[in-house]
């Protein structure tokens, strides 16, 4: 089996010839952008040899001036289209590594989710990301209907973003959600306030003829939140030792989906383990799990400085277990 035809039939849930993996990082920010970017993303699809290549995506929702109160926010996010230079710069990097990706691998771009995307202009106006997710829960709070106003503006870019992904050649979308954290939305809020707008910006992803892999992201979830994502799914992916929420239980709240993960991403065999110990534990998660409906992957994003040689150590074992 080529690597894409291994990744599609663990998302079909057939028989392959070893289990497909995803992994992932952000790169040093002078890798960021342009050649370096390019190149980067390249040399880590070669060693680490695995089957998806997921192009990262550093090229946020920009900062339209300085936000202080709803008002401000409501008035700042403009209507944006896939004309913005955001979207235009990422689909541009997006096309030159796709050239330069090896023949038959599966390949995904990454899309920033609605609560992400919508903190990304606080953030880049120099807020800290905790301090800029809580300003984002106390804007809602205090003025939903202007909030959610400038939400949906974000959301129609971030669905403009996942067509033209798919148009320029990607298979699939990493969609990162936020907001199931217990510590900043109640139920009732994430439900009223992140839910619809993640499940039109999957719903877009699948509208466009792409798979749409779930990442659910941070620690301390309540993963029930995320049920009803399952309908515009075909893989979904959350921190298993992070949440923390095991592969078997996400299997059966998830039912009939595919399921991405497995190992910790800042901790344990893949980060100080060696080659022996990183494929004793893969072959144990996928003897735990079972080999239809499991793509080998973390957590999460790596350690930026994460050596690559335990990474492609875990895909290679991975295909062989």
């Amino acid at each position: 089996m080529t690597k894409r035809e291994r990744v599609i039939a663990a998302i079909e849930q057939r028989e392959a010839d070893g289990i497909p993996s995803c992994f992932s990082l952000h790169f040093l920010d002078d890798k960021k952008r342009g050649d370096a970017c390019v190149k980067a993303h390249l040399d880590f699809f070669r060693d680490t040899d695995t089957d998806i290549c997921k192009i990262m995506n550093e090229n946020l929702v920009p900062v339209f001036g300085a936000i202080h109160t709803p008002d401000d926010y409501e008035r700042l996010i403009p209507v944006m289209t896939e004309k913005e230079p955001f979207v235009r710069e990422q689909i541009e990097l997006t096309k030159r590594i796709l050239d330069g990706c090896e023949e038959n691998v599966f390949t995904m771009g990454t899309l920033h989710g609605i609560c992400a995307s919508g903190i990304h202009p606080i953030e880049q106006a120099g807020v800290n990301y905790y301090a800029a997710r809580q300003m984002q829960v106390d804007f809602l709070r205090w003025n939903e209907k202007k909030m959610m106003s400038a939400m949906e503006r974000v959301t129609d870019v971030l669905c403009a973003l996942a067509k033209e992904y798919v148009k320029a050649g990607v298979d699939s979308i990493y969609y990162a959600a936020l907001g199931g954290e217990n510590s900043f939305f109640t139920d009732e809020e994430f439900a009223r306030w992140i839910k619809p707008f993640d499940l039109q910006i999957m719903k877009a992803i699948k509208d466009a003829g792409g798979y749409c892999f779930l990442h659910i992201c941070k620690d301390g979830l309540n993963m029930e939140r995320y049920r009803d994502y399952a309908s515009y799914a075909d893989v979904i992916n959350w921190g298993v030792y992070e949440a923390p929420f095991g592969l078997k239980e996400g299997r059966d709240l998830f039912a009939g989906k595919t399921i991405m993960g497995g190992l910790a991403n800042h901790q344990g065999p893949l980060v100080n383990g060696s080659d022996e110990e990183i494929k004793a534990e893969v072959c144990r998660v996928v003897e735990s799990f079972g080999r239809k409906g499991l793509i080998l992957g973390a957590d999460c994003t790596m350690f930026t400085d994460q050596d690559l040689s335990r990474v492609r150590a875990a895909a290679r074992a991975a295909r062989c277990c």
